[in-house]
């Protein structure tokens, strides 16, 4: 009777621990699975005819937004390589790396800031989003307006995908590399971290200390995606000197820059209840009204809305991209300043593609904070280099993806003037969504969604003017011209 016991007791405990172990397993990406097997999902993708190793596609990019322009415009401007032997050369060979090859380029706007979500405790949307993101560079659906209800199918796929968005290589990089991979396909993926990275350690000798600032954000941040490439590439390359990281995060400053009201809106005259950036009470992106002049803010037409008068300041909020620049460029001197770092800054990278337009600004802020004094002494001086190297990660994956296509013989003899662009606009016909407008969710909404919720939130639309502001498309023609170019052509048709 006891051994009849006995062995009922281990049967029990035997099941027992192996429904723990299922309980355990984590369940498979509920989108990808709706891509790959789902035949009745506006998501499905037949991977069994896909065109993989196909020279004659385009290289797919993606962003939040319309950062990541900055990203294409590296790559089409590169000129690292000999086109003709493809060796990388110290001047090029005077033509352009890509001049041959097109792209087709997607910004999520309706979605973005992709930075935002691991601070609202929802990594798992956004790695839903960066996944529909590829999801329709491979597959050739579109939509030609936002109002159209039926898709055009004549898009593309594509040969290669660039990650043009700090926060999603951080987040989603791996999980796209999987779902490509059970997805049955051979595709290189590139990220601008580990590029960002090695051009930062590019200006630092082997043997050298020094300090390396990180401007990204808060998504990205949060990852710590960057210091912990650092670290690797570090150890990797075999450098023996002290390599200190410092990060800051640039809340709102990515969104200021597209343009999202959350953030900045030049049509405002005063405090704004709705206002989610930088200020005196914000906690997680607090200005310290203890060093306001460090901040060096410009507070003529509107740029800083304030309650309270000059003299004595209630509440400030930014209301220009110089101001946002300002504060968190002198926020991550305080950090190194208030550190028992022993090392100057010598070079900081842009981790996130909208910071590479501001280049000028940032270099601006820098070269004021070096040469800023208090009581006859200088505030920051002994803790960075006169010279502040500005790291963008967009140059180092130019790079990567050249030679990715010559190890594969994958260059093309094209046109880079049949290049596409596209954005995410929210999709009127989905009466679940809830719009601030045509153009955008609610930020309660856009962050309050769950994983999981298989539904078209937005539909993929060819640039317009209806979709692009006249101040970005002006902004684009001024610093990046070449992609502007690309740009222009393709709303002319």
């Amino acid at each position: 009777m006891k051994k009849n016991i006995i062995i009922f007791l281990l049967v029990i405990l035997q099941y027992g621990l192996a429904s723990c172990t299922k309980v355990e397993e984590k369940p498979s990406n509920p989108i990808q699975s709706e891509i790959i097997k789902n035949k009745n999902s506006p998501f499905y993708i037949d991977f069994s005819n896909y065109p993989t190793k196909n020279k004659k596609l385009p290289i797919g990019i993606f962003d939040s937004g319309t950062g990541g322009l900055t990203v294409l415009d590296a790559i089409i401007n590169s000129d690292n390589f000999n086109n003709k032997s493809h060796e990388q050369e110290n001047n090029g060979d005077s033509q352009i790396d890509f001049l041959n090859e097109s792209f087709i380029y997607l910004g999520d706007k309706a979605n973005m800031p992709y930075g935002e979500y691991s601070g609202n405790d929802k990594t798992d949307l956004l790695k839903e989003h960066i996944i529909k993101d590829v999801q329709f560079l491979l597959d050739n659906k579109y939509y030609s307006s936002q109002n159209e209800q039926d898709f055009e199918t004549d898009k593309s796929p594509v040969k290669a995908i660039v990650i043009a968005c700090n926060t999603a290589t951080a987040y989603g990089k791996n999980d796209v590399e999987k779902f490509i991979a059970d997805a049955g396909l051979d595709l290189k993926v590139i990220g601008v971290i580990g590029a960002g990275v090695r051009g930062a350690l590019e200006g630092i000798k082997k043997d050298e200390s020094a300090t390396v600032g990180i401007m990204a954000t808060a998504g990205t941040v949060a990852s710590n995606g960057y210091p912990n490439t650092v670290t690797e590439q570090k150890n990797k390359l075999n450098y023996s000197g002290s390599i200190i990281t410092f990060q800051q995060a640039g809340i709102g400053l990515a969104a200021a820059i597209d343009g999202e009201k959350d953030y900045l809106d030049k049509f405002l005259t005063a405090i704004s209840t709705t206002y989610r950036g930088p200020s005196f009470t914000n906690t997680n992106a607090l200005i310290d009204k203890n060093i306001l002049n460090r901040y060096n803010f410009d507070f003529s037409n509107n740029q800083i809305l304030f309650s309270g008068s000059r003299n004595k300041l209630i509440e400030i909020q930014l209301n220009s991209i110089e101001n946002y620049i300002k504060c968190h460029v002198i926020s991550l001197l305080e950090k190194i300043r208030t550190s028992d770092s022993k090392t100057k800054l010598k070079s900081v990278i842009l981790g996130c593609t909208h910071y590479p337009f501001f280049v000028t600004e940032f270099n601006n802020v820098f070269a004021f904070a070096y040469n800023y004094k208090e009581n006859n002494k200088f505030v920051y001086r002994d803790f960075m280099e006169e010279e502040i190297s500005l790291i963008d990660p967009a140059i180092n994956t130019a790079k990567e993806l050249y030679t990715y296509l010559d190890e594969n013989s994958l260059f093309n003899k094209g046109n880079i003037d049949e290049s596409q662009f596209y954005i995410s606009v929210p999709n009127l016909e989905n009466k679940r969504n809830e719009l601030k407008d045509e153009k955008n969710f609610t930020y309660k909404y856009k962050y309050g969604r769950n994983q999981g919720e298989i539904q078209e939130y937005v539909k993929r639309v060819p640039f317009s003017e209806k979709t692009l502001t006249p101040e970005l498309l002006e902004r684009l023609e001024s610093q990046i011209p070449l992609t502007y170019k690309l740009i222009d052509g393709y709303l002319k048709k």
